[in-house]
């Protein structure tokens, strides 16, 4: 598979199994893959073919039964096929480990299935078939890259989608037992390469298992050379002998040559984590922390359920680069997490509404621009195409004057509401209070109010938008505030209605308990919260000019447009110079800039000095006006490091959220 320019594989649909349906010899059609001509499980009896193989293979029973450790007991599969290894791996967990433990999954698949032909493939197990129902409902468009579902409140899935050796090689995780999966090696040669093995040894922590129906002698050698001792077992059916084995010394997690300062600082367990902040970024990575047993405590000068019946909707959006970059990664991945989260959090839709979104191209630059974006990025049409402007006002509901970038499972959200409900997840304790100083303590760090009062954590993540940097070791990581002012319009009776969130210069969701909102200026540096007549304006100027048909229904229906009659909302929102979030733990940016001075004079040399950190402390910050796609993945990838677990993102889109990528960028450029 050719590169991206920025080096990972192509951001593109993947190609979706094809599949065959014979009739095992019980005359129940069984899925059999037309491109490697094999089949997907024994036609004996598949499920009992998995729980010897790979449940047995690995001991699994009697380790999930010994598991005490806090982080989750972690298995990593070659193949995810139908699924049926991950649900009978989960029903094997939740019949011997303890009440507080967690397993989490990491599956890799090049090729898969269709939601229907896995719906169909599980369904010869009625007694996984709630299992199954968690795995289908999450079941993701067939993008390459991490997608996380959340099977329940003990089990989590990481699906890697695209080439296994690839997507290990960019894991940034480490693995207990080993699923080696797939299809023959006779039929399937271009899995089973020595890469792959190298990969996996590289994930697995020492002591790790693995598990396979092969014997063939291409897995042997392989599995050697990696540094597994293996040993034959007796097969299941008709196979006489399977392999099944473990590496005792895994090799040392690879050093980054390259960019050293990115070196992760060794896990600790947490206990006690304090939360400072608890908009979305804050309230979204407490939620993330409680749900794996830790207690946290949430802190804000405001009390936000207070604030969670506003009438304020925020989208759930995001513009990708025409060319392929990290960035745009980060973002299509956040939409498409946010996305399973919102419906996995709140299937009633409560606080969010799935609904679409357009991006409008309103002139000729960015008609070029919305094209050459489709040309690059080759998606499924579920996750983004293009629509002439004649589809696009019908997508939209009013008639529009220019062809648009349509995102189907894009959404709106009441934000406000969505922190309220977080902010109550079990396991959060809400403290109304202003953080005023962070002093280490001990192993911990204490937290000094404005009252004088003091509170103890082991950990803390800083999540407080513009003033994330108040802090003496959060200083020196660049902030920009950004103000921003909403309208809101209350409509008449007989209002023209929006069935899309629109976009273009700002933004217009679908109007909710009759108020319209529609927005929002951008004001970068200015932190002035009163609320301005001239961006009502504004604001109404820039939604005529993007849907000027609809602007005309809304007077026709009455609608008082003028600025003095709207009302608003103010927020000052936080960006970093590269627009990019800061998701990871929080530079010692003096020691940085002592370890790595010789940047200044010669970018090639590069010490080979692993990047300190300040123990304990990370942050969440500079999401800017597209929060809600990539704060809770950035939760997620916090929450995934706190706690030991594989994190949601390939590693070099966890450097590129790194909150001191820009220290490095400043001591080359001699800033």
């Amino acid at each position: 598979m050719t590169a991206a320019p920025d080096g990972l594989p192509p951001l593109a649909a993947l190609e979706t199994a094809r599949l065959d349906w014979r009739d095992d010899p019980d005359g129940e059609a069984a899925p059999h893959s037309a491109a490697f001509d094999d089949v997907y499980f024994s036609r004996q009896d598949g499920r009992a073919e998995t729980e010897h193989v790979f449940l047995a293979g690995n001991r699994l029973p009697e380790r999930f039964a010994a598991w005490r450790a806090t982080r989750p007991f972690v298995i990593g599969e070659t193949g995810c096929g139908t699924g049926l290894n991950l649900l009978c791996a989960w029903a094997c967990f939740d019949a011997h480990a303890p009440a507080g433990a967690r397993l989490h999954l990491v599956s890799t698949e090049k090729f898969p299935l269709t939601r229907e032909d896995l719906a169909r493939a599980l369904g010869a197990w009625p007694d996984l078939a709630e299992r199954a129902r968690a795995l289908i409902e999450q079941w993701p468009r067939p993008v390459a890259g991490v997608h996380r579902l959340w099977l329940d409140e003990r089990v989590t899935l990481d699906l890697h989608l695209g080439d296994a050796a690839e997507r290990l090689a960019l894991l940034e995780g480490r693995v207990d037992a080993w699923f080696l999966d797939g299809f023959a090696p006779a039929r399937n040669p271009e899995m089973w390469r020595p890469e792959l093995f190298a990969a996996i040894a590289a994930r697995s922590r020492p002591g790790a298992t693995f598990a396979t129906f092969t014997c063939a002698g291409v897995v042997k050698r392989g599995l050697a050379a990696a540094g597994f001792a293996w040993r034959k077992a007796p097969g299941f059916g008709r196979k006489r002998e399977m392999l099944c084995g473990e590496i005792e010394a895994p090799p040392a997690q690879a050093r980054r040559h390259a960019t050293p300062w990115f070196t992760p600082p060794a896990p600790r367990p947490p206990h006690r984590v304090a939360v400072i902040g608890a908009g979305i970024a804050g309230a979204s990575t407490a939620a993330a922390l409680a749900r794996r047993g830790v207690e946290v405590t949430l802190i804000d000068r405001l009390d936000r359920a207070e604030l969670a019946e506003l009438p304020l909707q925020g989208a759930l959006y995001v513009k990708l680069a025409a060319d392929t970059n990290r960035q745009s990664r980060v973002y299509l991945a956040g939409l498409l997490h946010s996305r399973r989260w919102l419906a996995r959090l709140d299937p009633e839709e409560e606080v969010w509404r799935r609904c679409g979104v357009l991006q409008l191209a309103l002139g000729e630059k960015e008609q070029r621009r919305q094209a050459r974006f489709l040309a690059n990025h080759p998606l499924p049409e579920a996750v983004v195409r293009g629509l002439d402007a004649e589809a696009a006002g019908a997508a939209a509901g009013v008639a529009v004057e220019a062809p648009a970038l349509e995102y189907p499972e894009a959404a709106w959200v009441r934000p406000l509401a969505l922190c309220a409900r977080l902010a109550r997840t079990p396991g959060i304790r809400f403290r109304q209070g202003e953080v005023r100083s962070l002093e280490r303590d001990g192993e911990g760090w204490r937290l000094t109010f404005a009252e004088g009062e003091a509170e103890l954590a082991d950990q803390v993540v800083v999540a407080t938008a513009t003033e994330a940097g108040r802090f003496a070791e959060t200083a020196p990581l660049p902030l920009q505030p950004v103000r921003g002012q909403l309208s809101q319009l209350r409509l008449p009776p007989g209002a023209p209605a929006l069935k899309r969130v629109v976009c273009a210069g700002g933004y217009v969701p679908p109007a909710a308990d009759g108020v319209l909102n529609f927005g929002a200026t951008f004001g970068p540096g200015d932190t002035d919260t009163a609320e301005r007549e001239a961006d009502h304006a504004a604001n109404l100027a820039e939604l005529e000019h993007g849907l000027p048909r609809f602007v005309a229904a809304l007077r026709e229906a009455g609608a008082n447009l003028s600025p003095a009659a709207l009302s608003g909302v103010v927020g000052i929102r936080a960006a970093s110079p590269d627009k990019s979030p800061y998701a990871g733990p929080v530079p010692d940016a003096a020691a940085w800039r002592a370890s790595y001075a010789v940047l200044a004079r010669d970018a090639t040399r590069i010490p080979d000095v692993p990047g300190a950190h300040h123990d304990g402390l990370w942050i969440s910050a500079a999401h800017g006006s597209r929060g809600m796609a990539s704060a809770p993945l950035c939760a997620e990838l916090l929450a995934s490091r706190i706690c030991d677990e594989p994190l949601p993102l390939e590693q070099p889109l966890v450097d590129h959220l790194h909150p001191g990528r820009r220290l490095i960028r400043d001591l080359i450029q001699g800033k």
